[in-house]
C-alpha cells in the first residue's frame, strides 16, 4: 500500500507548480504538496485543502531553506520541496545563489557524520555532530567530541524509541532517522520535532505509539480521520495552555482543553467549529468509540485518540499522554462510525 501511494503521488506530482499556491486554495496539486511536506519531514495530513497546518509547514520549510517567509508556494518553493523530497526526480533549484551560499553554512556543521561507523571510544567532530544531534531530538547530551558511556547510553536510548536495533552503534539508519528528528527539532517545531518525518517510525497496529519527544505515531490500521486527528494533535502537542485558546481561530499561540481538542476534530474533518467543553456532553453518539473518545463535563475534557491521551491536564513533555485517568464525572461520547 505504501508503495503504491508513493508511486501515485510521485506520477501526479507534474501538477504541482503549474499555479502558485496559497492558503484556502484546494486540489490535486495541494495534495501532492502535502505529499513532498511530509516526505521532506513537515509531517502534513494529505487532504487536498490548503489550511492552516500546510500553511505553517510551508513556512518552516521556507525557513529552514532561507526561502522567502510568506507561505506561498510558488516556483521557486517547489524547485527546492522536489529537490529535498524527491532528489532522483528534482529539477534543478532556480535558488538564488547568495541564498544557496546561505544554506550551505547551515548544514556545513554535520556533513561529516556519517562518514564512519561510530561506537564507544570514537573521537572527533562527526562525535560531537552526533552529540548536537541527540541534543536536538531530545536526548540531553554533553557535546564533547568523545563517545564515551553516556554518549552509548543515550544513543541506545534513542535507537529504541525509534524501534531501531538497539546497539549503541551508530550506523547509516541511525543517521538517517536521527537527522531527521535532530534537523527538525532545530527549525523550531512546537512538540521537539513535530516536524519531522513520520514515515522515519514504525507505524504500529491497533495503538498510537507515544514518541520520548511527546509525538504520537498514528496505527497503520487506523482510519483516515484517525490518523489526521493525530497529525493535527502533533501540530500543537507542546503548545502552552491559554484560556479561551484555539476558540477564536484555529492557529493560535496557546489552546485550552476544548481548544485542543476541537482543533484535532476540526483537522481531522470531524468538526466544522471549536466548541466549549459543556458542548461536547451532548456532541455525536454516547459511550465509547473504537478509535475516538470525548470525555467532557461543564469544567474540562480530553479525548482519547487510538489508546493514547490528548489532555491539558497533566501534560509533560505534550498534550499526548499514555496513562489513563479517572472519567467520574465525565459525559462520554464518540464520532459515529469511529
Amino acid at each position: 500500500m505504501a508503495v503504491a501511494l508513493l508511486i501515485s503521488s510521485t506520477a501526479s506530482g507534474a501538477a504541482l507548480g503549474r499555479r502558485t499556491l496559497k492558503q484556502g486554495m484546494s486540489g490535486q496539486d495541494v495534495r501532492v504538496l502535502q505529499d513532498f511536506l511530509t516526505r521532506a519531514g513537515f509531517a502534513t495530513p494529505v487532504g487536498g485543502d490548503f489550511g492552516p497546518i500546510t500553511l505553517g509547514n510551508v513556512k518552516r520549510f521556507e525557513k529552514r531553506y532561507a526561502l522567502p517567509v510568506d507561505g506561498v508556494v510558488d516556483a521557486p518553493f517547489v524547485d527546492k520541496l522536489r529537490a529535498v523530497a524527491d532528489p532522483k526526480n528534482a529539477t534543478k533549484t532556480t535558488t538564488p545563489t547568495s541564498t544557496a551560499k546561505t544554506r550551505v553554512k547551515s548544514t556545513a556543521v554535520g556533513r561529516h557524520l556519517g562518514d564512519r561507523v561510530l561506537r564507544k571510544g570514537s573521537r572527533g567532530q562527526d562525535v560531537r555532530v552526533l552529540q548536537d544531534y541527540l541534543d536536538r531530538a531530545g536526548f540531553t547530551t554533553t557535546v564533547d567530541g568523545a563517545f564515551g558511556p553516556g554518549t552509548e547510553r543515550l544513543v541506545k536510548r534513542f535507537q529504541s524509541t525509534q524501534e531501531l536495533p538497539v546497539t549503541g552503534i551508530v550506523d547509516a539508519a541511525t543517521v538517517a532517522v536521527l537527522r531527521r528528528i535532530g534537523d527538525a527539532g532545530s527549525a523550531g517545531s512546537s512538540a521537539g520535532g513535530a516536524d519531522f518525518d513520520m514515515t522515519t517510525i514504525a507505524a504500529p497496529v491497533g495503538r498510537a505509539k507515544l514518541l520520548a519527544n511527546g509525538l504520537a505515531v498514528a496505527p497503520s490500521d487506523a482510519p483516515q480521520e484517525v490518523k489526521d486527528a493525530i497529525a493535527a494533535g502533533n501540530e500543537i502537542a507542546s503548545k502552552p495552555y491559554v484560556y479561551g485558546g484555539g476558540h477564536g481561530k484555529w492557529n493560535d499561540r496557546g489552546y485550552d482543553c476544548s481548544g485542543s481538542v476541537s482543533y484535532a476534530l476540526h483537522f481531522a474533518g470531524l468538526l466544522d467549529e471549536s466548541m466549549p467543553s459543556g458542548s461536547f456532553t451532548s456532541w455525536e453518539q454516547p459511550g465509547r468509540g473504537q478509535w475516538i473518545t470525548i470525555y467532557a463535563n461543564g469544567g474540562h475534557m480530553y479525548a482519547v485518540i487510538a489508546g493514547l491521551r490528548f489532555d491539558t491536564s497533566g501534560a509533560d513533555p505534550s498534550r499526548w499522554q499514555s496513562d489513563m485517568r479517572t472519567n467520574d464525572g465525565f459525559t462520554v461520547r464518540h464520532p459515529a462510525g469511529l
